[in-house]
């Protein structure tokens, strides 16, 4: 897919790909949550801030649970039904990077505290997405674009 088609706004996805990897993210972030202070908390942040980066700033086909997603997943489901633009879950994925970076920084400077709050925000952003098809970095999105675009 070129960079032109992944900016354009008429280019959709699969719902169920989002969620599956917000579920995925769940996962992850409960467990560098809990672990959070350790080297585990740190290599799976790490590794959670690369994944939404890859979304935010390559595109949704490069991050790997969507990769997961299309190759494992989606072959073995009925065909989609529902799509979605696809700049609200890149730009959720924006989100996630920034939470996921920040709490990478808290982590790295020993301020347990922004870790702590930053990977409970990503984590019920997560859930959301995950557990009823809520996306809210997608929702912020949408409002901003109605908002600047009077």
């Amino acid at each position: 897919m070129s960079s032109s088609a992944i900016c354009d706004p008429q280019v959709e996805v699969d719902v169920r790909g989002p969620r599956f990897a917000a579920g995925i993210t769940v996962v992850v972030l409960a467990v560098s949550l809990l672990t959070m202070g350790t080297a585990v908390a740190a290599v799976l942040l790490a590794i959670q801030t690369i994944v939404f980066g890859l979304g935010a700033f390559v595109g949704l086909k490069a991050q790997p649970y969507g990769i997961i997603f299309r190759k494992v997943v989606q072959p073995r489901i009925a065909p989609a039904s529902e799509f979605e633009a696809i700049a609200p879950p890149r730009f959720a994925a924006l989100v996630g990077f920034i939470f996921t970076a920040v709490a990478l920084i808290g982590l790295a400077t020993g301020v347990t505290a922004i870790a702590y709050v930053a990977v409970a925000f990503a984590l019920a952003a997560a859930f959301l997405n995950s557990a009823f098809g809520f996306c809210l970095g997608c929702e912020m999105f949408l409002l901003g674009k109605r908002t600047f675009s009077r």
